[in-house]
């Protein structure tokens, strides 16, 4: 079976959201099909990656955004029904590269990822092909809420987002064989968009083995919230926590540590670190793991994100008991939840950071390892994939 994949992002390294879950499903196509990849990169060092997918992708051919020229694209584009997603997830040489990709190896079906690289699929020269659209999450689902916490002009752009949006996912989901969504909340919310569409869950995993803490559990009482910060969701949960819920947290241990770890930090996040509050901004790291073994609890006081959340799964597999708001509780896994205490004010999401640093290291290594994440690893949670593509492939609609 010859798939091509179309990524948003180059699908390596798996160190953000965005890349994680597309890594994982090339890495488990590859002993099942011939796949070639065609994906936008973003910056130098992103394009540089390239040969990293050699051993698990077929062929891989890369356009580069230009970002501001899509900026002033995207501001001509407002006046029309265009989602500024395909404005900004655009690239000259696009429809090259797949025009290249096609030729050297005629795909038997395409997978898009995301509602950014759906579109493709739909026009030439892809158009006529059978394709599986891995939605993930609602993106417009994702607009919406966020254009209730945001303050104009961006809320009056993030509301006409989700409505360019939903039209454009309705459109796609319909046409598309099969259309994968990470939890049941996401199928619902998309099954109102596009009654009667096949819509399969095909939850996120979690690299079990990797995480899985080497060194007794930390006695210092550090909380550590994980992400790339110049997501709009990530920025504002540091935001949160360090302006409004950590005052609490220090009143009640100032020995409380808070590092706020991720690539990208944001001028408003990195203006959150405080070494008089012990609020300390990492920027990118080379590798999150020593940073969640040597904390006490893990933190994701996210409002506005969407699907599952990859920061939670990987806290939970190293170990950590977990704060999270409930909007981040309902989209976890049932067996994921011991593990996780739910909040919703600063007041209450403080008093849980408390209660989980008062308890002793081993009692919050237990608490964590009330969550079974055995069943969570990627190769199981990804498996039926590969027999996904094969039915649409074949004409066959689950």
């Amino acid at each position: 079976m010859n798939v091509l994949f179309l990524t948003h992002r180059l699908p390596y390294a798996p160190n953000r959201g965005d890349r994680v879950r597309a890594f994982h499903m090339l890495r488990t196509l590859a002993g099942q099909a011939v796949v070639d990849v065609v994906s936008l990169v973003h910056d130098e060092d992103e394009a540089a990656r390239g040969p990293d997918l050699d051993g698990l992708a077929a062929s891989c051919e890369l356009v580069r955004v230009p970002t501001w020229r899509n900026r002033l694209r995207a501001v001509t584009a407002l006046p029309t029904p265009r989602p500024l997603t395909h404005v900004m997830l655009d690239g000259p040489g696009l429809r090259t590269a797949l025009a290249t990709a096609v030729a050297r190896r005629p795909p038997d079906v395409v997978l898009a990822y995301c509602s950014g690289m759906a579109r493709l699929a739909l026009e030439p020269p892809l158009a006529g092909l059978p394709f599986v659209l891995d939605m993930v999450d609602v993106d417009s689902a994702k607009w919406r809420a966020l254009s209730r916490v945001a303050s104009p002009p961006m809320s009056w752009i993030y509301k006409r987002e989700a409505s360019r949006l939903a039209a454009f996912e309705s459109m796609a989901t319909r046409a598309a064989r099969e259309t994968l969504v990470v939890t049941e909340r996401e199928r619902a919310e998309l099954a109102a968009l596009a009654p009667g569409a096949p819509i399969t869950v095909v939850p996120n995993g979690v690299d079990v083995d990797a995480l899985a803490p080497p060194n007794p559990p930390a006695a210092d009482a550090r909380v550590v919230i994980c992400g790339v910060m110049n997501y709009a969701p990530n920025e504002e949960a540091a935001s949160w926590l360090a302006r409004e819920i950590w005052p609490h947290v220090r009143r009640v241990r100032p020995d409380a540590t808070l590092a706020i770890v991720g690539a990208a930090p944001t001028p408003r996040v990195q203006a959150l670190a405080d070494p008089a509050l012990g609020i300390e901004v990492t920027g990118a790291v080379p590798d999150v793991r020593p940073y969640l073994w040597s904390a006490a609890v893990a933190a994701a006081p996210i409002v506005t994100a969407r699907g599952i959340q990859n920061k939670v799964l990987e806290a939970v597999a190293a170990g950590l008991p977990t704060v999270v708001t409930p909007n981040i509780m309902a989209s976890l896994p049932d067996a994921l939840r011991p593990a996780c205490v739910a909040a919703e004010t600063p007041e209450t999401l403080a008093a849980a950071m408390v209660d989980l640093l008062a308890l002793s290291p081993d009692a919050r290594r237990a608490f964590a390892g009330r969550a079974d994440v055995t069943g969570l690893t990627w190769s199981r949670q990804l498996g039926p994939l590969a027999d996904i593509l094969r039915r649409a492939a074949e004409g066959r609609r689950p």
